[in-house]
C-alpha cells in the first residue's frame, strides 16, 4: 500500500506545482534592476549617428525607455499607445531601436509614427544585454535621479498605459529631482 502512495502522492504534488504555474501572470519577469540605478551606456543617436546619448543624460527627468525593433510585431501593436502617450507630454520617450537597420527603423516609423523625444540604435543589442532584456518591446520607467522604478515586458496596452503607466508616471513627476 505504501509503495502505491509514494507515486500518487509525488503525482499529486507536481500537478499542484504546475497548476499553480496557470495563475502566474506570464508578462512578469522580475528584474534585478528595478530600485537600481541603470546600468551604464553610451549609444548613438539614429538621427545623428556621430553623437551619443549616455545614461547621464537622462537624469534630472523621468524617463520611459521603451526597446523595440521594426521586425517586432508586438512592438507595432504597441505604437498606438506609445502614439497616445506621446500626445499627451507627460514623459520622455526614448526608443532604443535593438539589432535593427536604419531603413527597416526609417519604414517602421513612416508606417506607424514616432512617439519618441529620440532614438538610439543599439545595433549588436550588448546595451539591452546589460539592461537585462528578454525580448521586444521591453519599457523601463527611470526616475528623476536615474533609478529604474518599473519595467513593462511586452507591449503596453491601453489598459497598462492608464491603470498603471500614467500614474506612474505622475507620481514620479512630483518628487523632487
Amino acid at each position: 500500500m505504501k509503495k502505491f502512495l509514494i507515486p500518487v502522492a509525488l503525482f499529486i504534488a507536481i500537478g499542484v506545482a504546475l497548476g499553480r504555474g496557470l495563475f502566474l501572470n506570464p508578462t512578469y519577469i522580475p528584474s534585478p534592476l528595478i530600485g537600481k540605478p541603470m546600468p551604464a551606456f553610451s549609444l548613438p543617436l539614429a538621427t545623428t549617428p556621430n553623437v551619443d546619448l549616455t545614461n547621464a543624460d537622462l537624469k534630472g527627468h523621468v524617463t520611459l525607455l521603451n526597446v523595440f525593433a521594426s521586425w517586432c510585431v508586438s512592438c507595432k501593436q504597441e505604437m498606438p499607445n506609445l502614439m497616445r502617450l506621446h500626445a499627451l507630454h507627460l514623459v520622455r520617450l526614448v526608443g532604443v531601436d535593438y539589432k535593427d537597420t536604419p531603413k527597416g527603423l526609417h519604414h517602421y516609423l513612416d508606417a506607424f509614427g514616432d512617439p519618441y523625444s529620440m532614438i538610439v540604435t543599439d545595433k549588436r543589442g550588448m546595451t539591452a544585454i546589460n539592461w537585462g532584456i528578454y525580448g521586444v518591446p521591453e519599457t523601463f520607467v527611470v526616475n528623476k535621479q536615474g533609478i529604474i522604478a518599473y519595467k513593462f515586458v511586452g507591449p503596453i496596452s491601453y489598459r497598462k498605459l492608464h491603470a498603471k503607466l500614467i500614474p506612474m508616471v505622475k507620481r514620479l513627476e512630483a518628487q523632487p529631482a
